[in-house]
């Protein structure tokens, strides 16, 4: 599947508008695979700039939501959505999948056990994003997003 690129100037603004987004499969090899390709976005759009710490916030964000979608919004046979939107002085990570009735905390809770391998996702979405939420736009999906300052 290819991925969908849009690169478009505004008249009314300097900024252009862009964004990148594909679908994925519902596998540790999708999540991986847009977390890979969130991160070759961002530095083409940065001007080829791999090691910032904006990269690497948006990789880890883009890495927990994709991993989120694959574990807790996966249906067989259905693919999940990454689309990222560069704004004003941030990116923004969407990610989509198809259980809309399984939406995120609003605050996401420290792990029952310390010594657990799970469960610290959200609260590093909310440690790396400037800000992020979901929403459920239709009936069959629902979209988590969160924003990166690029400064």
């Amino acid at each position: 599947m290819a991925p969908v690129k849009q690169q478009q100037d505004r008249r009314e603004s300097s900024l252009p508008d862009a964004w990148f987004s594909l679908r994925l499969s519902s596998t540790p090899r999708g999540a991986r695979l847009a977390r890979t390709l969130a991160v070759q976005q961002l530095a083409e759009w940065c001007g080829g700039a791999y090691d910032t710490d904006a990269v690497r916030a948006v990789a880890l964000v883009t890495a927990e939501l994709a991993s989120n979608a694959i574990t807790h919004g996966r249906l067989p046979g259905r693919d999940f959505r990454m689309t990222l939107r560069l704004l004003a002085g941030s990116v923004r990570i969407e990610v989509t999948d198809t259980r809309p009735e399984r939406l995120p905390p609003t605050a996401p809770a420290a792990p029952r056990c310390m010594e657990a391998d799970a469960g610290r996702g959200l609260l590093l979405v909310e440690a790396y994003a400037d800000r992020w939420g979901c929403s459920a736009p239709d009936a069959w999906t629902k979209t988590v997003w969160a924003e990166v300052l690029l400064s």
